[in-house]
């Protein structure tokens, strides 16, 4: 067994050597899949978005539990397939849905909670993975074999009222926070409700004046149009989408970016991270969800049935039987790129998979976070350089990350 897989060393090896001998548009599949992987491991990689903490949010930290984690069936993310897709810093998402707007406390407490989770996993899993407060702290844990746990809050509303709290969520190791989510809260306006503010409200323009004082990232996604462009005339620093992706291929998805916002956020300095979720990617999927979703209502209506009822699971999963979702390949993702690219330069777009946050709807050769090689090889073929491909893997991040704590510094 040792002697093959001494050949097989070898024979990696070799192909290795090819790869690095040949240009691109000489090199055979296998080779550049195997340049691909190369690179993956190569670079550092940054994924704006993954949403573990939410998933894991249920379960009791225990010696036994923990290994979900290392090593699990479920969702996109883990340990074992990071290191094999060579995803290095991946963005935790402190994701606080809007329904704890309504809190007291405007779910600062249950912010308070998912930050605890992961400096939980930090420090019962040591070898393996460790915080990350700045790009200089990611390098540093690359170096020790490490995977880093940089923070980022998906909806502002834990800021409450109080602008100290910006402070306070950044002395706990958050590094972006996306204004809003699927509603309206005090900052702004969202994507996805009735406008309020028509853009950010007076107390949403200290915020964003207060997350440059303190050197937090602005992300935009999920801000209706309105709030976006105010953030772009207001920001004194580069902005970030952390999990977003273009509207031109899915005209209907308001979540999703124009092609004057790319242009804007570009201007800006900032960064587009492009989404995976194929309902934001491709015009089919999100169709097919508006449709699927009133045709599920309908079928509920009439057997006067709740989407919460034991009886409605039975009937929702024969609806999908029959009416299979459409699939979406990953070049769909690399469209985006190419698109981001195309408007703004290729120093502006990154990757923010939204992985453990979309209920599995990713497009396929893409499913986790051991995939990125693959994505990484449909970017060579699309004639995307090394060079081209370390900005977007992660220096395209970190120089608006470094920016951001350069103007806080200044500010002071």
């Amino acid at each position: 067994m040792k002697i093959h897989n001494a050949a097989a060393v070898i024979f990696l090896l070799f192909l290795i050597g090819c790869a690095e001998k040949k240009p691109v548009d000489r090199m055979t599949d296998e080779e550049l899949q195997v340049y691909a992987d190369k690179l993956a491991h190569k670079f550092i990689i940054t994924d704006g978005h993954v949403d573990l903490p939410e998933r894991l949010k249920g379960i009791k930290f225990t010696e036994d539990s923990i290994n979900v984690v290392m090593s699990s069936k479920k969702g996109e993310f883990d340990f074992v397939r990071a290191k094999k897709g060579g995803l290095t810093a991946p963005f935790m998402s402190i994701y606080v849905p809007s329904s704890y707007q309504k809190e007291a406390d405007f779910g600062k407490a249950y912010a308070d909670s998912l930050i605890n989770w992961v400096d939980l996993i930090a420090k019962k899993l040591p070898d393996h993975f460790a915080l990350a407060l700045t790009p200089a702290d990611v390098q540093a844990n690359i170096n020790n074999g490490k995977i880093s746990l940089p923070k980022g809050m998906e909806n502002g509303a834990p800021i409450g009222n109080d602008l100290k709290n910006v402070k306070y969520f950044y002395d706990r190791g958050v590094r972006y926070i996306t204004l809003t989510h699927s509603q309206n809260n005090q900052i702004c306006d969202s994507s996805g409700d009735t406008a309020k503010w028509n853009g950010l409200s007076p107390f949403g323009r200290q915020v964003v004046e207060e997350m440059n004082r303190v050197g937090i990232m602005v992300d935009i996604s999920h801000v209706d149009d309105s709030t976006f462009y105010q953030v772009m005339k207001l920001a004194k620093a580069p902005c970030i989408a952390s999990h977003s992706s273009c509207r031109y291929f899915s005209p209907t998805t308001r979540r999703d970016m124009t092609d004057d916002m790319i242009i804007a956020l570009g201007k800006n300095d900032g960064v587009v991270a492009v989404n995976f979720y194929t309902a934001f990617i491709d015009s089919t999927v999100a169709n097919y969800q508006s449709k699927s979703r009133k045709q599920i209502e309908a079928i509920l209506s009439e057997k006067k049935l709740t989407a919460q009822d034991p009886l409605a699971g039975a009937l929702i999963a024969q609806y999908r039987k029959d009416h299979p979702r459409p699939t979406v390949d990953i070049e769909r993702v690399v469209d985006h790129i190419d698109h981001i690219k195309t408007l703004a330069g290729i120093e502006h777009v990154a990757f923010g998979s939204d992985f453990d946050g979309v209920d599995g709807m990713l497009p396929e050769g893409l499913t986790d976070a051991s995939m990125y090689p693959n994505l990484i090889y449909h970017l060579l073929k699309r004639g995307y350089t090394e060079n081209d491909i370390e900005k977007i893997c992660y220096k395209n991040f970190f120089r608006v990350w470094n920016k951001v704590e350069e103007v806080a510094k200044n500010s002071k």
